[in-house]
């Protein structure tokens, strides 16, 4: 496969064996090239094909300001957009995953096309509620 956008199905599966505490868990955010296999199967953050170059480091950032909240019947995550300084490198998607445990696989991000880092780079996400949260169970 390659890289298709969305919840990966171990995520799903672990949320109802409670594995997941996703008000206090370190959740991260890593980068990876266009040749990067991630999709619904990953199970953990790998760092086959992550990014490598200036202002980058391997693991990816912290994902900060994170917070559940319940909105028209869906429960989802908001967290802050998460930013890099000093870059230099290309990607083309991204991993959310939970540090605290054991680095599983949360969601996979496909920007589209490969993303130019020069300088400061920040990942815009869609405005958090019900229907737009990168995470979000219905």
């Amino acid at each position: 496969m390659a890289i298709a956008q969305g919840l990966c199905s171990s995520f799903k599966l672990e949320s109802w064996q409670a594995i997941h505490d996703l008000s206090t868990d370190v959740l991260k955010l890593a980068l990876y090239k266009s040749t990067a296999d991630i999709n619904a199967s990953t199970t953990v953050y790998i760092t086959t094909d992550e990014v490598v170059g200036a202002g980058y480091t391997a693991g990816g950032v912290t994902l900060a300001g994170q917070s559940l909240v319940l909105g028209s019947g869906v429960a989802y995550l908001t967290f802050n957009n998460p930013a890099w300084t000093g870059t230099s490198f290309l990607t083309r998607a991204a991993l959310i995953y939970n540090s605290t445990k054991a680095n599983r696989a949360i969601a996979v991000l496909d920007f589209g096309a490969d993303k130019t880092a020069s300088g400061n780079f920040t990942i815009q996400l869609p405005t958090a509620g019900p229907t737009t949260a990168v995470i979000r169970m219905e």
